[in-house]
């Protein structure tokens, strides 16, 4: 009960003193002013920014705005160019040799040797038209050799048969028969000619033909002859364990990393063209064509980690035209 009394009388106490000071605090009440979400300050700010700032300086400031954003989005497709393509890469002759399967074209064709052998001794069977092939790599797993020996062979079994006898022997008679040989393994060599040319194969033979062009390309049983391994590092200088001896290799190179990421650039470059026009709506292609850059940009990681600054690593870049967005960054295929 004390305690109720005690608050009771403290109420009364304040709101007497309330009373008491309303008429002193009037004069400074503040205006009510309507209501607004921007507070007064902020409001108050951009009044004083306009007072200071002038058009012509603001007309300033939005022309060094737009310029830097110009800059930048030039900048932008300056690296964008620098990196080039992630899936192409830059056109180089290899690669159009792979797209074309054509070897660069020889100083005489199989016809023109041919006739120009005929008609400076007609008695005289012309040398085999195989000589002047073009082609180094040929269909159906044959080599160059192979069909040079092989027309050269068939020449010399349907070659005609010289008189023994050269009192009985009759000239003009030998020379048509030689004429008529001539035109014949002339033709025949053409036919050959162009059942093993890689420009009449499908599409699965010419790139059987490219993954072997690849491996005698990049191979290290060819390039170790002629390029320079990477320079030991200081670790492996001053290592006191002793160096094992290579293993001697059995046949072709076909599992370096260099020769991977030959053969799959050769692939990438035949799922991006059918990828490419009426074909961007199919999954299925878009998906493999992921897998395998992904697959090569990690083989690529690894060997420029391993081979910077090697010949080996110069020279698949420069043949294969693969630049830095091949193996930076993130691939996106779109």
């Amino acid at each position: 009960m004390v305690v109720m009394a005690n608050r009771a009388a403290s109420q009364c106490l304040f709101q007497s003193l309330c009373d008491n000071l309303k008429p002193s605090l009037s004069h400074l009440s503040l205006p009510r002013r309507a209501f607004s979400h921007v507070p007064s300050r902020l409001k108050a700010r951009e009044r004083r920014r306009g007072h200071y700032e002038d058009s012509y300086a603001q007309h300033h400031s939005r022309q060094r705005k737009a310029a830097n954003v110009a800059r930048q989005a030039e900048l932008k497709e300056q690296r964008a160019a620098a990196l080039g393509d992630p899936i192409r890469g830059v056109t180089t002759p290899f690669i159009v040799s792979l797209d074309s399967n054509l070897s660069p074209p020889a100083t005489a064709s199989i016809e023109e040797v041919s006739h120009t052998t005929t008609s400076s001794s007609p008695a005289e069977p012309p040398p085999s038209p195989a000589h002047a092939t073009d082609e180094a790599h040929l269909n159906y797993f044959l080599t160059k050799p192979e069909l040079i020996n092989s027309l050269d062979y068939s020449r010399s079994l349907s070659e005609p048969i010289v008189a023994v006898n050269r009192e009985r022997a009759d000239p003009t008679m030998e020379a048509e028969e030689a004429n008529t040989h001539a035109a014949g393994h002339r033709v025949a060599t053409e036919a050959i000619s162009r059942i093993v040319s890689l420009a009449n194969a499908s599409s699965k033979e010419r790139a059987r033909a490219n993954v072997q062009r690849i491996i005698d390309t990049f191979g290290r049983h060819n390039t170790d002859g002629h390029l320079r391994p990477k320079a030991p590092s200081l670790q492996s200088s001053y290592s006191t364990i002793a160096e094992q001896k290579a293993t001697p290799r059995a046949g072709p190179d076909t599992g370096s990393s260099e020769v991977q990421i030959g053969i799959l650039t050769a692939k990438i470059r035949i799922l991006a063209d059918r990828y490419e026009g009426a074909n961007r709506n199919d999954k299925v292609n878009k998906r493999n064509l992921r897998l395998l850059l992904h697959r090569r940009q990690k083989l690529l990681k690894y060997m420029h980690k391993k081979e910077r600054g090697s010949e080996k690593w110069t020279n698949m870049i420069e043949k294969l035209g693969l630049t830095e967005a091949t193996w930076k960054g993130q691939i996106a295929v779109e």
